[in-house]
C-alpha cells in the first residue's frame, strides 16, 4: 500500500546522520519485550539503523558500549502525546499552545518538549491533536534530521462538535474566529467526512476525533455524547477508507459504546467506562489508552471551577475503571496525555499502571508490543529483536524489581543514533 511506504520512508528518514559502524551494546539485563522475562548478560548487534542480532559473536571492528548493571529495552512508545504545548499554571496564558505566543515562537518550545521526550527514552509517539499544524511541522523537522525527538505520527487537529471538547472556548463570537471542518469541527456526517479529508490532506497519520465532552474544556459536560452514531460512522469509516486508525477521546460510557459501534481502535480515557463496555472492547478488539498521568496531575493541580469539578468525577472513577479493564482482559496500551503536564515526565505512566494492579513486565509491554501493535509499527518496532529498528533504552538496576527505575533512563539510541549517553 502507498500509505505503508510514506510511514517507512518517514522513518526512514528521522536520523540525523548514518552511522554505517557496527555498534554492540551490553549490559547486565535484556528485557526485549517479547515475554515477561529478563535475559541476563546481554548482547545486541547493531548495523546501520537495524538489530542485526541478539547475542552471537561481536564484529572485529564493531564500536562496543557497555553500559553494566542496567537493563536494555526496547525505546518507549507513548501513544497518546499533545506534544507542541505544555500545560502551565496559567490557565488562560499557557494552555493549547500558549494564547499570547506566536505559532513560530510556540514552534521552539514544541522542539524542547519532544527533546526532552526522547530523553526520557521515548522514541516514538502518537500526537492526538493540536493547533496551527505544529505537530505536523515538528514530525517533518525531525524526520528531516532538523531537530531531535521521537518519530511522530500526527493528527493535525481532533475532530468533534461545534461546543464540544475539540471547539474553541465560548469566547463572545465577535472577539475570535469560529472554527469549522478544516479546524476539524463538524455538524452532521458530511462535515464530518469532510473534517477528516481536510486533517488527511494535511498530513494526518492517524484521526482522533471527540465522541464524548472532556475534562479540560470549559463549556461540556465530561461524559456526555457530542456526536451523533451517524457523524461517528462517518468519521470512522472515512478515516478507515484512507487507512488511518481512529482514536477516540471518551470519558463517557454511552459515548464509548457508540465509539465501538463505529469501529473505533482506540478509547483513550475511559474514565467512566462500565465493565459491561470493556467487555465489548476486548470483544471488538478495541484498545484502551487510559492516560492516568493527568489524573495525577489534576490532583494537585489548580483549574477554573467548571474544570476542577469536571476533574474531581474523572479523578473518583478512573482507578475503579482501570482495575475492572485489568479484570476483565481488555488490551491497554500506554498513553499519558503528556502536554495535558510536563513532557519528559511521561514514564511515571508506569508507576502509575503498576501501583493500580498491573503487572511491571505488563505496564513495559504496553510502551513497547501494544502500542506497536495499536499503531500499526510492530513489524518494525515495539521489541528488541533482529531486523526491527534499533530503538533501545538503558535504565539503572531492574525495572522488574522497581518500574520506577523507567524514569530515569541514561542512554537512548534512535534508528541505530545514539542521542543520550549518560553512563
Amino acid at each position: 500500500m502507498l500509505r505503508k511506504s510514506f510511514l517507512i520512508l518517514a522513518f526512514a528518514l528521522s536520523s540525523f546522520a548514518q552511522q554505517p559502524k557496527t555498534i554492540v551494546l551490553k549490559a547486565a539485563r535484556l528485557f526485549d519485550g517479547t515475554s515477561d522475562t529478563i535475559t541476563k548478560n546481554a548482547v545486541i548487534v547493531i548495523e546501520g539503523n537495524r538489530i542485526k542480532s541478539i547475542g552471537g559473536a561481536v564484529p572485529a571492528d564493531a564500536q562496543i558500549i557497555d553500559l553494566g548493571d542496567a537493563t536494555l529495552l526496547p525505546g518507549f512508545i507513548d501513544a497518546h502525546t499533545h506534544i507542541a504545548f505544555e500545560l502551565g499554571d496559567d490557565w488562560y496564558r499557557t494552555f493549547y499552545n500558549g494564547t499570547m505566543r506566536q505559532p513560530s515562537e510556540q514552534a521552539h518550545y514544541a522542539a524542547l518538549y519532544a527533546k526532552r521526550t526522547l530523553d526520557a527514552g521515548f522514541t516514538t509517539v502518537r500526537d492526538l491533536g493540536g493547533t496551527d499544524y505544529q505537530d505536523i511541522g515538528l514530525r517533518n523537522a525531525i524526520n528531516d534530521g532538523i531537530t531531535a525527538g521521537p518519530r511522530i505520527l500526527a493528527a493535525v487537529y481532533a475532530i468533534g462538535a461545534t461546543g464540544g471538547h475539540s471547539d474553541n472556548d465560548p469566547i463572545p463570537p465577535s472577539r475570535t474566529r469560529q472554527w469549522g471542518p478544516l479546524e476539524g469541527i463538524c455538524n452532521g456526517p458530511d462535515e464530518c467526512r469532510a473534517a477528516v479529508r481536510y486533517q488527511i490532506k494535511f498530513g494526518a497519520d492517524v484521526i482522533k476525533f471527540m465522541p464524548s465532552g472532556g475534562v479540560l474544556s470549559l463549556a461540556d459536560p465530561v461524559d456526555a455524547p457530542e456526536l451523533s452514531q451517524a457523524e461517528m460512522n462517518a468519521i470512522v469509516e472515512e478515516a478507515h477508507h484512507w487507512e488511518r486508525k481512529v482514536a477516540a477521546h471518551c470519558h463517557g460510557d454511552l459515548a464509548a459504546r457508540m465509539a465501538i459501534q463505529a469501529g473505533v481502535d482506540s478509547i483513550e480515557h475511559g474514565s467512566f467506562l462500565t465493565a459491561e463496555t470493556l467487555e465489548l472492547m476486548k470483544a471488538k478488539g478495541v484498545y484502551l489508552v487510559p492516560t492516568l498521568s493527568p489524573v495525577e496531575m489534576e490532583k494537585t493541580h489548580k483549574f477554573p471551577p467548571p474544570i476542577q469539578l469536571k476533574a474531581d468525577a474523572a479523578g473518583k472513577s478512573v482507578d475503579r475503571m482501570f482495575r475492572d479493564a485489568l479484570r476483565v482482559g481488555v488490551k491497554i496500551a500506554f498513553g499519558t496525555d503528556a502536554g495535558t503536564y510536563a513532557h519528559g515526565t511521561n514514564a511515571k505512566e508506569f508507576g502509575y499502571m503498576v501501583s493500580r494492579g498491573m503487572a511491571p513486565a505488563a505496564a513495559l509491554r504496553s510502551a513497547m508490543k501494544a502500542d506497536a501493535d495499536l499503531l500499526g509499527i510492530a513489524d518494525r518496532l515495539g521489541s528488541i529483536e533482529a531486523g526491527k529498528l534499533a530503538d533501545i533504552v538503558a535504565v539503572p538496576g531492574n525495572p522488574l524489581d522497581d518500574i520506577h527505575v523507567t524514569e530515569r533512563v541514561f542512554f537512548v539510541m534512535k534508528d541505530g543514533v545514539v542521542y543520550k549517553n549518560a553512563h
